[in-house]
């Protein structure tokens, strides 16, 4: 069964490889068209890069590096130059140089028209006499930039002799990416920005900050972020303004919209005059000046208003706030870069299930009298639900427009002893708080962002967040299991991927096959061969994802640092249950086994639960109050731990 299992999953990857051929390039999120031109082309080793006024310093500074990364020079030109590779990059129906190829290769940028879409954008790989030439066109330099991130996963493939291709593409969703409002530690600074590259490379664009521990969020709303931070206070996810101005350096860099969020608390609606808005302008005006161009105003878990003066005042406020904002920064004459996007606000009802249809209608029909441009967040009809149009459909009756989505996936701080690194689905079925049997809607409507709320492990939940960028992007294009074996390739590496297929059954609580079946063909026959076999290939492959401890390539460490209490034990059960078992034959056929090692086994199987070895560390408390505890890791609790303690009642003769 087990080599049944291994076949099962190099069939996939092989067919992988097949489908994506058909599809002229792998690329993620999955593009909604790609059209084979029928041609071949080489780069050049030097590439001449015409980039017309519209497009921003950023979107340059990403396709010098990528050309740079994939071994290519790069010259910034004014015009085409016909001895070298070129590529242009502009803004669709401008006067730019971009546009004037575009219709000397009589293109026609139909996709940038598509109504309801986001980002949109094309790009045309084509060959002049043998050598490579691209263009990029987007309906702003930001849909640019996406198509970038398309042109770096063809480059993949190398620089020679490529398939010729034309690509029309766009986001189904708006607004794409992370919220950082989950119930323990925050993530490090490194790992905030790892994510950013990686968000980038996947076209996800916006990044929320909110995190419930964090008190300059919260209990000190008011207060500046301090220039320095202890070791201590560093521990348990304090941040200094010097690291949010890099935090936010490294967002804009990747076209992250790092939006930093405020939770006053009650203050929010209190009915009297506390200047409430001034204060929430003050803590704004030092985080712009740290760099966020983007807020957030929090109001979660203190108690929904009711009466329709508070309702009222609710919106009011939220009113106040984004009139205050467009005053002070959105300014004809000021600089894109220097401008602040529309408030995102979390309401006080965001599982609308929590309360009757009158009270949900009267709270979102005061709030749909805000500016259009805030952008409103629910979680469904319940804290965990799944994103669904059903639920959207509920609250835009009251509302009157799209809402956002706060996704609680793959979050686990209900679960903390767990990691959800499986398949959507499987991770659906993990969770106990999601419905096991919900399915990603093939069309979802209503949605103007997508975002998810992850693990305290961060960079373990770019697993879970390459599926939700996948499909927020392009709904219909989402395939599941497809989705799930690109998201190994792009977060342990092609070389390693086959491998964490595998044991990624072995992180998870509720561990199955291979191993459920391999049991009850020992139990059956007694024969160990085949289970030892899978301990030992276990074992291998635990030993490989320790070697990332010591990586150079800071995301290969940061994903083992997140692991490593799961990875450790799966591989010390493994060996358990190998020794065991040759212990047991080494008994059952009247061999010597020494008893002291015999005894060593029951030991270390006594202990697995309580062993530090396995232990991360979480937060305890809010605010002032946090501390840091510890819990251990439990992965295999449902077939491989059972399993230890039945072979150790064996070993012992019971």
């Amino acid at each position: 069964m087990c080599v049944k299992k291994i076949v099962a999953c190099m069939f996939f990857f092989a067919t992988s490889l097949l489908i994506a051929a058909q599809s002229v390039y792998t690329i993620y999120p999955v593009p909604h068209s790609q059209q084979l031109l029928g041609t071949r082309a080489s780069f050049t080793k030097v590439v001449n890069v015409v980039a017309d006024a519209s497009i921003d310093n950023v979107t340059v500074a990403r396709i010098k590096e990528l050309l740079a990364s994939k071994g290519l020079s790069v010259r910034l030109g004014k015009e085409a130059k016909n001895s070298l590779s070129n590529v242009f990059l502009g803004v669709a129906h401008s006067n730019g140089v971009a546009n004037k190829i575009a219709k000397k290769w009589h293109i026609t940028p139909d996709v940038i028209d598509k109504k309801g879409k986001f980002d949109k954008h094309l790009l045309y790989l084509t060959s002049q006499k043998g050598r490579a030439n691209v263009l990029i066109l987007g309906e702003n330099t930001d849909a640019t930039f996406y198509g970038i991130a398309s042109l770096e996963q063809i480059l993949d493939n190398g620089t020679q002799n490529l398939a010729c291709v034309k690509i029309d593409d766009y986001a189904d969703i708006q607004y794409r990416g992370v919220i950082e409002g989950y119930y323990g530690v925050p993530y490090t600074a490194e790992t905030t920005k790892d994510l950013f590259r990686f968000m980038a490379r996947y076209k996800m664009n916006s990044y929320m900050y909110g995190a419930k521990s964090d008190p300059y969020h919260s209990q000190k709303w008011e207060e500046p972020y301090p220039d320095s931070i202890t070791s201590e206070q560093k521990a348990i996810g304090y941040l200094s303004a010097p690291m949010l101005r890099d935090i936010t350096k490294t967002a804009h860099n990747n076209k992250v919209n790092f939006i930093w969020a405020i939770h006053p608390g009650s203050a929010f609606t209190q009915n009297k005059d506390n200047n409430v808005i001034g204060r929430i302008m003050n803590k704004f005006e030092k985080m712009y000046q740290l760099g966020v161009r983007q807020f957030g105003i929090f109001v979660d878990d203190i108690g929904v208003p009711l009466d329709s003066i508070s309702l009222s005042l609710n919106a009011k406020r939220l009113t106040e706030a984004q009139q205050a904002v467009e005053a002070m920064w959105n300014k004809a004459y000021k600089s894109a870069a220097d401008t602040v996007k529309p408030i995102n606000f979390v309401p006080q009802l965001y599982a609308y299930s929590w309360f009757n249809d009158t009270v949900r209608h009267n709270f979102f029909k005061a709030l749909s009298h805000t500016p259009k441009q805030v952008v409103v967040y629910i979680t469904g009809a319940k804290i965990w639900s799944v994103p669904n149009s059903h639920d959207l459909s509920v609250v835009s009756k009251s509302f009157g427009r799209s809402l956002a989505w706060w996704w609680n996936y793959p979050c686990n701080d209900n679960d903390m002893s767990k990691l959800f690194i499986s398949d959507t689905y499987t991770n659906f079925a993990d969770e106990r708080w999601i419905d096991n049997n919900a399915r990603l809607e093939a069309t979802l409507n209503g949605a103007s962002a997508l975002i998810s709320n992850p693990m305290q492990q961060g960079t373990a939940s770019k697993i879970a967040l390459f599926g939700l960028g996948d499909y927020a992007w392009n709904h219909k294009g989402f395939d599941n299991e497809k989705s799930y074996r690109a998201a190994l390739c792009a977060v342990v590496g092609k070389q390693r991927a086959k491998a964490f297929c595998h044991v990624s059954k072995y992180l998870r609580y509720y561990d199955d096959n291979p191993l459920k079946d391999l049991i009850a063909a020992y139990k059956k026959d007694g024969k160990t061969t085949a289970l030892k076999a899978e301990m030992e290939l276990l074992i291998n492959e635990c030993n490989t994802f320790e070697m990332m401890k010591r990586s150079a390539n800071e995301p290969d460490s940061l994903l083992y640092a997140d692991i490593k209490p799961w990875i450790e034990k799966v591989s010390d059960m493994a060996f358990l249950i190998h020794e065991m078992l040759t212990a047991i034959d080494a008994k059952r056929e009247g061999k010597p086994f020494a008893a002291f090692y015999k005894n060593k086994l029951l030991s270390l199987a006594a202990d697995l639960d309580d062993n530090g070895k396995y232990k991360f560390s979480i937060l305890d408390g809010m605010g002032d109050d946090i501390k840091l505890s510890r819990i251990s890791a439990e992965p295999s609790q449902k077939v491989m731990r059972p399993f230890i303690t039945f072979l150790a009642k064996q070993l012992q003769g019971e």
